[in-house]
């Protein structure tokens, strides 16, 4: 059974960081995407950042600048480096892998977070002001 396992989330205070990570296997699709997704509460979740297997790498603009997505091949790792976090970055956050899915799609609006599979627990982030 494949599993998921965000963690790294915290709370922190505005404009301070956070690393997250997702313990995630080894896609054996041709064509494939890890994302970054978040849901606020009462909020839709909304995908913030996405990289594919031709390393193709997109963010919403919300996060632009601030926000970094990285993977560890070697070790089925994806990374997620926040910076000068808002309070508006309050939010649970997870990783999902989109199958058949690249970069721009996932974030161009194209697709939708029920197209992802194989979603974590989630790990709370919390800015304060």
């Amino acid at each position: 059974q494949v599993q998921v396992v965000e963690s790294g989330g915290g709370l922190v205070q505005a404009g301070g960081s956070l690393r997250l990570s997702c313990a995630a296997f080894k896609s054996t699709y041709s064509t494939y995407c890890m994302a970054w997704f978040r849901q606020a509460p009462g909020k839709r979740r909304e995908v913030v950042a996405a990289i594919d297997n031709f390393d193709d790498i997109r963010y919403a603009d919300s996060v632009k600048g601030r926000f970094t997505i990285s993977q560890d091949n070697a070790n089925n790792i994806l990374y997620l480096q926040m910076d000068s976090l808002k309070p508006e970055d309050s939010a649970m956050y997870y990783c999902a892998e989109g199958v058949g899915l690249t970069a721009v799609m996932a974030l161009g609006g194209m697709v939708r977070p029920t197209d992802f599979h194989y979603w974590g627990q989630g790990t709370q982030v919390t800015v304060s002001s």
